[in-house]
């Protein structure tokens, strides 16, 4: 079995800055791509940040700039460093990752935290 699970989300300040964390558990032979998604109240939920499983990195445009993701393969983890936080960056924030189970799962699946709660006062 398969959990990830984010950490780091809290309350700060318009401008502030905050780090998350999301550690993939259990039954992990390799790992692709990861990528945080977020979804405000409301709102669907969008996926603002990718890196590759050789670390290359994408992200949507609103974060560009003051978000940073990156990730530590022997820690199996992923981070998203977070700068010059907004008010409109209060949301869920969800890590994914496509994992693969043991060294026969050819194509893995996808996998979902239950999320971290970001919330940036004015």
């Amino acid at each position: 079995q398969v959990q990830l699970v984010e950490s780091g989300g809290g309350l700060v300040q318009s401008g502030g800055s905050l780090r998350l964390s999301c550690v993939a558990a259990g039954s992990v032979s390799k790992i692709g791509a990861m990528d945080w998604d977020r979804q405000a109240p409301g709102s669907q939920r969008d996926i603002i940040a990718t890196i590759s499983e050789s670390g290359f990195a994408n992200y949507e445009n609103s974060v560009m700039g003051r978000f940073t993701i990156s990730r530590d393969n022997a820690k199996n983890t992923v981070y998203l460093e977070m700068s010059s936080l907004k008010p409109e960056d209060t949301a869920v924030y969800f890590c994914c990752a496509k994992i693969h189970v043991d060294s026969e799962d050819r194509y893995g699946r996808d996998y979902w935290g239950k999320g971290t709660q970001v919330t940036v006062s004015d």
